[in-house]
């Protein structure tokens, strides 16, 4: 994680990421530009934010790991497509080409350039309470405030 060369904030608010929950068998994944890495507990984490409408969020509650793969800025039509459709009734790897893989205990992607493998260690629900800021209620027209999930990164796998 530390050997990274480019800024994680870059990496997902600029160029993006999928976030991918489940198994190469049963899986969703969801385009994100909200989200963060650092250090928590004495791990290296990633927390990501999903809303409880979100097919995701399924997946992320069901299973123990989910993945960050992230595409380096190419593939933006692709992730674009990620995040506009649902995998409740699109295949959204016929629409963008996406190659699922399995990486450690999760779904990557072989077009994916790096992937971070994570386990599940907590949720919190955001509680609109704790806003300092009121423009952060413009986010939440339909009051559908997100889960955040920090998990512990376990694997970074970096294509060759």
């Amino acid at each position: 994680m530390k050997a990274l060369t480019t800024s994680p904030v870059k990496m997902i608010s600029d160029d993006w990421a999928l976030l991918t929950a489940g198994t190469l068998d049963k899986f969703n994944t969801m385009t994100i530009s909200w989200g963060g890495v650092g250090e928590l507990w004495g791990k290296d984490v990633a927390f990501v934010f999903v809303r409880p409408q979100r097919y995701t969020y399924g997946f992320m509650e069901e299973n123990d790991y989910f993945t960050l793969s992230f595409f380096g800025g190419d593939y933006k039509k692709e992730l674009g497509i990620c995040g506009a459709k649902s995998g409740r009734d699109t295949d959204k790897m016929a629409l963008t080409g996406f190659q699922p893989i399995k990486a450690g205990e999760g779904v990557t992607f072989e077009q994916a350039q790096t992937a971070f493998v994570c386990r599940k260690m907590a949720f919190q629900d955001i509680d609109p309470k704790g806003f300092l800021d009121p423009s952060i209620m413009d986010t939440y027209a339909l009051q559908d405030y997100h889960r955040m999930y920090v998990g512990a990164i376990e694997k970074v796998l970096v294509a060759e």
